[in-house]
């Protein structure tokens, strides 16, 4: 597989924009991924960090799940990987964790997501609403969220796999 990642249009309207960057950073997660076995996916960064590139895949599978169907839809499947006992489970990984498994499932919840935002306009309120403030979300700040989740978890991305394989770049 060879993750192609595509800058969205520098004059798009918003929509398409905030899609086209979600997408990207997406595809970026995917290429930091791309080529290495399940043992390396499942390295850690650096003790006692329990940080790895297939822990984060999970997380974004959990991530995605919680604003696209939990917030944004109002349904609540319940988490994949984290329970009442163990809340960052999708960072605990064993050697029966595999990549295909945790791939197949962060695209699935990426299809999920774009299902659901698709029968949503930006303005549009969520029917979840924030534990914090009580106030729903709109669909713009949620992409916005997103783009900035990504970001901030492909920047670590970036740093696991130098540190794997010395592979580097944008």
């Amino acid at each position: 597989m060879t993750t192609e990642r595509r800058e969205p249009a520098q004059n798009a309207d918003e929509r398409t924009m905030l899609e086209g960057w979600l997408d990207y950073h997406r595809q970026t997660l995917a290429w930091k991924c791309e080529g290495l076995s399940d043992a390396q996916l499942r390295t850690a960064s650096a003790e006692p960090s329990e940080l790895s590139l297939m822990g984060l895949v999970r997380h974004m599978a959990e991530v995605e799940r919680g604003w696209f169907r939990k917030v944004l839809v109002g349904d609540d499947p319940g988490p994949i990987y984290c329970t009442e006992e163990d809340r960052d489970g999708e960072f605990h990984l064993t050697d029966a964790d595999t990549w295909q498994e945790a791939y197949a499932t962060w695209q699935a919840e990426i299809g999920f997501a774009r299902h659901n935002a698709s029968g949503f306009a930006l303005d549009d309120l969520s029917k979840g609403r924030s534990r914090y403030t009580g106030e729903p979300f709109n669909l713009r700040w949620i992409y916005t969220h997103m783009i900035e989740e990504y970001a901030r978890h492909n920047g670590h991305a970036d740093i696991l796999r130098e540190r794997i394989d010395g592979a580097t770049g944008d």
